[in-house]
């Protein structure tokens, strides 16, 4: 593990050797709009955060910007639009767990750019907890019902996610191999939003999917919370228990948001997107709209913290899916 996390640290900082001649000290002042690449469609957490931040992100660079919505592919459309583009900074990409660190294992054939290679970390930006959700029509309410349901109804059951290899789909498979059980995998294209209104409509039963995208529906009486991911109950849905208290340590994944630039960005440009990110972060107006969604701010404190925790969630999923490599095309 080490020998990677040190690799990938010497990929980021070939990038920023390439341009070593541009100084720290420099200033990168932007004097037109940025672009933030989302790899998701509107609706889900990337999507929410990205619109979150872009208001005082432009106050803090001073000039405008824009979301640029480019799903498909569980992101990768996106990802590989952003490593493709000009490293000027103005177009930076709000990557994620599946874009940084799955894609590149459950996606290798596919996957046209290597995010290591080809993407600079910048900054993390937060952590979204997930949620197991059911349809509001699905008869069990808990871990433990559920459970009951797809033993006595084998076959009948299914789950959804943004796409084979997702974290979605990994954790409900975790959850398959602990119980024993097995159901049907229905993904969907777009992200979250797409997913969640097929378990709106109740044309899929359950899901793993990101707290912020669906506390509103369960708290209208739309979508049904079983259990939440995180270690703690959640202020946002203080009634519904974690894996672990129903049962299931360790299973369901918190996931996290973070800005990439394409590889060759300046160094002071990069230096001035991580000031601005770490500043917007500590706004307490931004930190409250963000946690009122049950997505929690962690920015880095620079680039090089957030570029190695990118090279250890790499090899942690390297392991995962390897793990689960005979199922994931399913």
């Amino acid at each position: 593990m080490k020998r990677r996390q040190a690799l990938a640290v010497l990929i980021a900082g070939s990038a920023f050797g390439a341009f070593a001649q541009d100084s720290r000290s420099n200033t990168w002042s932007p004097n037109k709009p940025v672009r933030i690449i989302v790899p998701f469609g509107p609706g889900g957490a990337s999507d929410n955060v990205a619109r979150m931040l872009s208001a005082p992100l432009a106050e803090e660079l001073g000039t405008a910007v824009v979301i640029d919505n480019r799903a498909g592919a569980a992101g990768n459309i996106g990802m590989e639009m952003a490593a493709k583009s000009t490293p000027d900074g103005y177009t930076v990409f709000l990557g994620n767990i599946s874009t940084n660190a799955i894609n590149q294992w459950t996606y290798a054939d596919q996957l046209k750019v290597s995010p290591l290679r080809d993407l600079i970390p910048v900054s993390m930006v937060a952590t979204v907890p997930s949620v197991l959700v059911s349809s509001a029509r699905f008869p069990a309410s808990t871990v433990k019902e559920l459970v009951e349901h797809v033993r006595k109804n084998p076959g009948k059951v299914n789950h959804t996610s943004a796409g084979a290899g997702s974290y979605a789909m990994i954790d409900m498979l975790e959850l398959e191999k602990a119980t024993g059980l097995s159901m049907t995998h229905v993904p969907y294209k777009g992200g979250a939003g797409q997913f969640i209104n097929g378990l709106v409509a109740g044309d899929v039963d359950l899901a793993f999917t990101n707290v912020s995208s669906v506390s509103e529906l369960v708290k209208a009486g739309r979508l049904k919370a079983l259990a939440v991911t995180s270690q703690a109950r959640l202020p946002e849905l203080p009634t519904v228990p974690t894996m672990a208290e129903a049962g299931y340590p360790g299973i369901g994944t918190d996931a996290w948001q973070g800005i990439f630039v394409p590889a060759g960005t300046p160094v002071s440009v990069v230096d001035r997107l991580q000031e601005a990110v770490k500043k917007v972060m500590q706004q307490p107006t931004v930190r409250d709209s963000l946690t009122k969604r049950s997505i929690v701010p962690a920015p880095s404190q620079n680039s090089a913290e957030f570029a190695t925790f990118v090279s250890v969630e790499t090899t942690r999923w390297e392991q995962i899916v390897k793990a689960h490599k005979a199922t994931l095309a399913n």
